[in-house]
């Protein structure tokens, strides 16, 4: 050994003081667990969990998944016919930054407000207004533990085939700078097409 400095490394210094522990998880877990069951107590017979809308993950390698999303759109509470102010009063989530970026995602989750609203029982709040017959399906009904629409995901995977000739050819990335190419200059072009356009009309007309 050369002529160092000897290691003092005071790793052994107040270690508790620096140490986390997790000696109180099966506490935790049961105090979260009882939390639960009293909030599905108190809020009875409500359903336990707001409902959301189903979007698609992120990014092309999970773009093909749906998840439940944050809440719902203004665009889409409006097309199913409910006041965005009165979505939250009734277990509809609200997301008022989310947009609709497809028609696709807008029919599925206007379908699946549609499908909560035919089950939905509102009790007004003047008990003089209330029927027997709603205030007598607002005893019998039952408690969702979890969404009261299920997210259901009908993605088909496709079996596995042999590649044909046509698709070996095929260039993809070729075909995506053309297509980027083509985005581009699409402006650029029409406005040339236009200017000969009016051209050659102006010269007919001279003639």
């Amino acid at each position: 050994m050369q002529n160092k400095q000897l290691p003092n490394v005071h790793f052994r210094k107040e270690w508790d003081l620096r140490v986390r522990t997790w000696f109180d998880q099966p506490g935790r877990k049961l105090s979260r667990r009882r939390a639960r069951v009293a909030k599905a107590a108190k809020v009875a017979p409500r359903p336990v969990e707001a409902l959301r809308p189903v979007v698609r993950c992120p990014t092309v390698k999970y773009n093909y998944k749906l998840r439940l999303g944050r809440g719902f759109t203004l665009e889409e509470l409006k097309a199913a016919g409910i006041p965005a102010n009165t979505a939250r009063t009734i277990g509809i989530s609200v997301d008022r930054r989310r947009r609709n970026r497809s028609e696709e995602s807008l029919a599925r989750n206007v379908q699946r407000l549609k499908e909560y609203k035919a089950k939905l029982i509102v009790l007004p709040r003047n008990p003089k207004k209330r029927t027997a017959e709603d205030v007598a399906a607002y005893k019998n009904a039952a408690q969702v533990p979890g969404q009261v629409v299920p997210l259901v995901d009908d993605y088909v995977a496709e079996a596995p085939r042999a590649v044909t000739a046509e698709e070996k050819k095929a260039k993809a990335f070729v075909t995506l700078r053309q297509a980027n190419g083509t985005i581009k200059t699409a402006g650029r072009v029409a406005k040339t097409a236009a200017y000969f356009k009016e051209k050659k009309e102006n010269s007919a007309s001279k003639k």
